[in-house]
């Protein structure tokens, strides 16, 4: 295994070797495009954020780099030949921001204890709290034994740069499960995600919930379009640089007030739409010829993913309209059967949106913090558990529906 930033061969392991690359780019988008999910490819569900497009958007513009607390430290498992078999979207992190699992907690008992938290190493889509796969397959690869091998790479990668610990965040279940068996400890969380039961149109949706549910929401729809407020979807070449402009701005001023320091930047949008604008919604409302409000999504082959929003002017539920009833729309118009919004918010309970158990992993080297963790997330998890069984009974769907 390498040292941070090189990119030579680890002592084969078996029949594979594994190379820690300092950058996406050390990898065509071809070879990337091997990995499951991470293209669209006929029977294998498709996840934008694996794309090679938009990883490498987030090292080009800088979002993801040394500077910004994120060194990456992909790992890439290959064959004797020398064909790309798995790989890792993994960083060194000097920090716990922009990861939506936190351990803010861990980090400041493990430094008033003596320890070193940071660096650490994170397994995931920068700035994004969508679930997808972390350890990525190649198609018609073994998937539990090269996944295994990427396990212990990271692992060995960790203890030999000095990193506290590994991070697998929103990975699939079996993902979790997997690195449990391989000595990580399993993190549970909870969403908010819209289902799709084959709604023909948004009035179907409606017609699933109470009486009172529906009453509301209808109301509330109509007041969000008050004040001449149209709605417009952009995807596609429909997404312009000007309306990347308007976006922008709403991003930095709803982002600056809320989060302080929002993370992306102007750059990244451009590379993004430039490169996978079919995979890109821009749900954007439009006020006296102007647009004053936006949200942007991403579109997988069965999944929509609600990212960023923003807005210049505030009108009464608007950030619900455009964040949350306008993916519901588009979802049900383009066959979707779910829409994940984002992290946290009960809210969406309200507006259809059900509560979802995520999940992540996690390897501590020091035995002392490993133990105090693990009995934390023991009790963790039953809370979880016992919290989203409390907000499925309170769901806004008819009963016995």
């Amino acid at each position: 295994m390498n040292q941070p930033g090189e990119n030579g061969t680890n002592e084969a392991a078996g029949e594979f070797s594994i190379r820690v690359m300092p950058s996406l780019n050390t990898v065509t988008a071809a070879d990337w495009a091997v990995l499951g999910g991470a293209s669209r490819c006929e029977g294998t569900p498709y996840n934008p954020f694996l794309n090679h497009a938009f990883l490498s958007a987030l090292e080009e513009s800088g979002c993801v780099s040394p500077d910004t607390g994120w060194m990456p430290q992909h790992l890439k498992l290959e064959g004797p030949d020398g064909r790309l078999l798995a790989a890792v979207p993994c960083y060194l992190k000097s920090h716990s921001q922009g990861e939506y699992v936190f351990d803010h907690g861990w980090a400041d008992a493990f430094e008033r204890a003596g320890g070193r938290y940071y660096p650490k190493l994170q397994v995931s889509i920068p700035f994004t709290p969508a679930t997808g796969p972390r350890l990525l397959a190649a198609r018609g690869e073994d998937n539990t034994s090269v996944k295994s091998a990427l396990a212990e790479g990271l692992k060995t990668l960790c203890e030999r740069i000095g990193a506290s610990s590994v991070h697998v965040t929103f990975a699939p279940e079996q993902e979790a499960n997997l690195l449990e068996v391989r000595g990580y400890l399993h993190r549970t969380d909870q969403q908010f995600h819209f289902f799709n039961e084959g709604y023909g149109a948004y009035n179907d949706f409606l017609a699933s919930l109470s009486s009172r549910k529906r009453k509301a929401l209808k109301k509330e729809r109509r007041t969000a379009l008050e004040n001449g407020i149209e709605i417009e979807w952009l995807t596609g070449k429909d997404i312009t640089e000007a309306a990347l402009d308007d976006f922008f701005a709403f991003y930095m001023d709803t982002g600056g007030r809320k989060w302080g320091r929002p993370y992306l930047n102007r750059k990244f949008y451009s590379l993004v739409a430039e490169r996978m604008a079919d995979d890109i919604l821009l749900v954007m409302a439009k006020r006296g010829g102007r647009y004053v409000a936006g949200a942007i999504n991403f579109i997988g082959s069965d999944t929509l993913y609600g990212r960023n929003w923003g807005c210049i002017e505030d009108h009464p539920f608007l950030h619900f309209e455009v964040c949350y009833h306008q993916a519901i729309d588009f979802a049900i118009a383009h066959g979707l059967k779910v829409v994940e919004a984002g992290a946290q918010g009960e809210h969406k309970l309200a507006r259809g949106y059900m509560p979802v158990t995520t999940h992540s992993a996690h390897y501590i080297v020091h035995p002392g913090l490993r133990g105090a963790v693990e009995d934390y997330l023991v009790r963790e998890r039953r809370d979880v558990e016992a919290i989203g069984e409390f907000l499925a009974e309170r769901g806004p769907f008819r009963k016995g529906g």
